[in-house]
Formats: C-alpha cells, sequence, structure tokens
C-alpha cells in the first residue's frame, strides 16, 4: 500500500492519459462511425460496399495489431508526426487513430441496427414528401436510431475505455504502462499495487454504465 501511496501523483496521471484516450477517441469514434453507418445504409451500391468493406475488416482485425500498424506502420515507416520534438504526442495521436478507426466499426454496427429499428414507413413518408436520403437520415432516421442503442453506445464506451490499454504496446504511458512499470519498480507491493488500479478503472467505467443506463430509460422511444 505503501507504494500506491507513494506513486499517487504518477497513477493519477496515468488515468488522466486514460480519460483523455477515452474522450478523444470515443468522439472521433462516433463521428466516423456516423459517417459509416449512413455508407452501409446507403442506396449507392459503392457507399454500401465501401463500409461493408471497412467494418468487417476492422472488426476482425485484433485491437494490438491495429495499434501496432499505427504506431510502425504510420509513426516509423510512413514518418507520420504530430509534434516535432514530443515522441508522446504522436505516440498518443497514433494510438487514437488506431482506437477510433477500430472502435467506429462497431459503433457503425450499433447505430445501423438501431436505424433498423425504425418503421420504415416514415422514411417512405419523409421521401413523399420531397426529403432526399441524407435529409431522412439526418432529420427523421438517426434521432429515432440514436434513442434506441444508448445503452449499447455506452457499452462500448466503456469497452473503449479498457481498450485504451493497449496503447501501452507503442509506449503511451497510460493506466496499464504504468501499472506494469510500477510492478517492476515495487516486486513486494503487487497486491496492492493491482487492487489501486483496478479501483481506477471500477471509478472509470461504473459511472459511464449508471449513467448510460439512465439516458436509456429516459429518451427511449415507446412502440
Amino acid at each position: 500500500m505503501e507504494a500506491v501511496v507513494d506513486e499517487l501523483p504518477v497513477i493519477l496521471q496515468a488515468f488522466w492519459l486514460t480519460v483523455k484516450l477515452t474522450v478523444v477517441s470515443g468522439v472521433i469514434s462516433l463521428v466516423w462511425g456516423t459517417v459509416l453507418a449512413a455508407m452501409r445504409v446507403s442506396p449507392l451500391p459503392v457507399l454500401r460496399g465501401a463500409g461493408t468493406v471497412y467494418v468487417n475488416i476492422l472488426r476482425n482485425t485484433p485491437l494490438t495489431l491495429v495499434i501496432v500498424f499505427c504506431g510502425l506502420g504510420l509513426g516509423t515507416v510512413m514518418d507520420v508526426q504530430f509534434s516535432a520534438d514530443d515522441l508522446s504526442v504522436d505516440n498518443f495521436w497514433l494510438s487514437t487513430i488506431g482506437l477510433s478507426a477500430y472502435t467506429s466499426a462497431f459503433v457503425c454496427e450499433v447505430l445501423r441496427s438501431g436505424i433498423n429499428t425504425v418503421p420504415i414507413g416514415q422514411a417512405e413518408a419523409a421521401r413523399s414528401i420531397g426529403l432526399t436520403f441524407p435529409q431522412t437520415l439526418r432529420l427523421v432516421v438517426l434521432p429515432q436510431a440514436v434513442r434506441a442503442v444508448v445503452a449499447p453506445l455506452g457499452s462500448l464506451l466503456i469497452a473503449l475505455t479498457k481498450n485504451t490499454t493497449v496503447a501501452a504496446a507503442i509506449g503511451v504511458a497510460e493506466a496499464a504502462l504504468r501499472m506494469k512499470n510500477l510492478f517492476d519498480a515495487h516486486g513486494s507491493d503487487i497486491i496492492p499495487i493491482f487492487l489501486g488500479f483496478a479501483v481506477g478503472f471500477l471509478a472509470l467505467t461504473l459511472p459511464v454504465g449508471l449513467l448510460f443506463g439512465w439516458l436509456a430509460r429516459r429518451v427511449a422511444v415507446a412502440r
């Protein structure tokens, strides 16, 4: 326990980085996942095909491979840089790209399942009054679809929070990497360190689950 107390500033800094990874990747995933969902239900075969290929590839690729590709492929081979003199900034954004690319595929499928709950007659009515496909999707279908999948989106956010630990594979000093370093430095206090990090992740994920559960009941669509 003494090791946890002594390293508390480092632990808090690691969890703050975990929170930043989760929030930034979550926002990007929601935006890109919505675009992918629109492509998946588009009347244009080319868009449907492109969305299907992207989702199937990313969903069936291990997240570790996606993160390592971003770190080595984009960062090392293609020399993608976000900061000229700070490697940690590069690693943060490269891991964010990987997490967002991966999570957006699941966001897409969750939103598509929500879209399928909207009665087809509403879309037909929207088109009958002259609304285009993007207008129908934005004004009629998506608002109802999102309300129907609030709880699954919350589960994805919780999964994303836990998936940030994979960013340690390219040297991002989030909670999992800090925990490993503390294990190496304080081998005799493994259990208190582990329990401390477990409580930290519980403090991040439990409120999210409760919040999205409440929102799901609050905005549920009556059928």
